[in-house]
This record gives C-alpha cells, structure tokens and sequence, in this order.
C-alpha cells in the first residue's frame, strides 16, 4: 500500500527568456508510517517537489497519487481541500500568528477544515497535541514569550491538529541550535515510531536527514539512483524508483 507515488513529474517554469525545467521527470513512492527525509542542495528541486506533494501546486505534466486520489489533475479548490484535511505542515520560520496564543495558533488550520468534528472537539484535540509536545503549561503564551524549540513545538502541535495523513517538515531545525534541533528531531521519530505518522524531511542538511528512516536525494531535478539506509533505521531497495 502506498501513501504517496509520483510517475515522471515535471514541473516547467515559463519564463520570459525561455523555459526553466526544475523537476525532470521525479518517481518515487512514500509508504504510511514512513519516516522519510528529501536531501538536496539549494536550486535542486526539492521545494518544487514539495510544494506538489503538499497540494500547493501541481506538476507541468507527469501524475500523482495522494492517499488512493489522483492528485495532479485536480482543481485548485479541490486540492485545497486535500491539503487542509489530510496534510500538516512544519516550516523553518514557524510561521506562528504573534499576539495570539500557542492554543490559538494550534486551532488556526481548525477554520478551513470541513470535519465532522466540533469546535469544542477540536479545542480538546489542540490541548491534547499541545500536552503530548511538551507544552501543557504554555498553552496561553503567545509566540514572544516561547523559545525557538517551543515555538516549533506548537507549529508540530498545529500540523497535527487535523489528524493528517502526512507531515511535510520543510527545513525545520533551520532556526534552531544545535541541542534544540535534536530535541525536535526527536520528537518526529517519536511521534513516527509510537503513533505511526507519515512524516517527510525535506532538508539540505545531512545531520536532519541521518533521523530519517529513509533518505531521497535529489539534484538538478532528478532524483539520485537507490537509497541510503541511516542509523535510524533502513533504507529502501536501490532501483529505478525511490
């Protein structure tokens, strides 16, 4: 069973001298409950790649596949809809609301979510999330009293909030030293190993992506030949296909 499959994505910027290829022709496949890091240098398509998984954009050509839908034809309203209810993001800036407190930040993606869950519902779920990172106690403290690991916390705590299928981490450990990186770090092979969340790394940094089960390397829009297998855990089968 596969969570995610891409067959030979492209994705063309049309530009006014000309055309700029960033991804050339990208398949792989991403399982439930992997915990799977994309490792590539600045220019080398992994953000493109990512912003398509996400449903934040769509492919010049090439299909893909989300949890059993076919994603790369859809409309933009429809692939909102996917994102908002099935994928959780985490960014290297937080991108947390200021005056506003950590629980209020967690609810945020609550309002775009068309669920069967109530607001009350939801607000227990935020607390919960909030308790299981670590952060029963800072619940009412805006993002100007947290420090960096916290606020990145309540950003996991708020990808989480929509129970997502899959967890798109870009750079995450970008604004952090070095003991609060693993701290976090930690804290996504935690929440893959014992509650089985779906969860892709997309870094430049090897030292991020040595916490991955399993690590795709991509460069110049083209994803590199096999796997590597990291100390967390095991790699997949070289081949043709991530």
């Amino acid at each position: 069973m596969e969570l995610i499959r891409t067959e030979n994505l492209y994705k063309i910027y049309r530009l006014g001298g000309g055309d700029l290829c960033v991804l050339k022709g990208v398949s792989l496949t991403l399982k439930p409950g992997e915990l799977v890091a994309l490792m590539g240098a600045s220019g080398s398509g992994k953000t493109t790649l990512m912003n398509i998984l996400g449903c934040l954009d769509r492919p010049t050509s090439g299909r893909y596949f989300f949890d059993g839908e076919e994603i790369s034809r859809l409309s933009p309203n429809r692939r909102a809809v996917v994102r908002n209810s099935k994928i959780g993001f985490v960014f290297q800036n937080f991108n947390l609301l200021p005056r506003t407190s950590a629980l209020e930040n967690v609810l945020l993606p609550t309002a775009y979510t068309d669920g069967d869950l109530s607001a009350r519902a939801f607000r227990r779920r935020a607390v919960e999330i909030l308790q299981r990172v670590g952060l029963g106690d800072r619940m009412d403290h805006e993002p100007s009293q947290l420090s960096g690991g916290q606020q990145q916390r309540v950003a996991i705590a708020r990808a989480l909030v929509n129970n997502p299928r899959l967890v798109l981490a870009d750079e995450p450990t970008g604004n952090l030293d070095s003991c609060t990186s693993e701290e976090v770090l930690s804290m996504f092979q935690r929440l893959n190993s014992q509650e089985g969340i779906t969860i892709l790394l997309v870094t430049h940094d090897a030292g991020v992506a040595a916490h991955a089960r399993r690590v795709i390397h991509i460069r110049d829009g083209l994803l590199e030949a096999g796997a590597v297998e990291t100390a967390a855990g095991h790699g997949a089968p070289a081949g043709g296909e991530a």
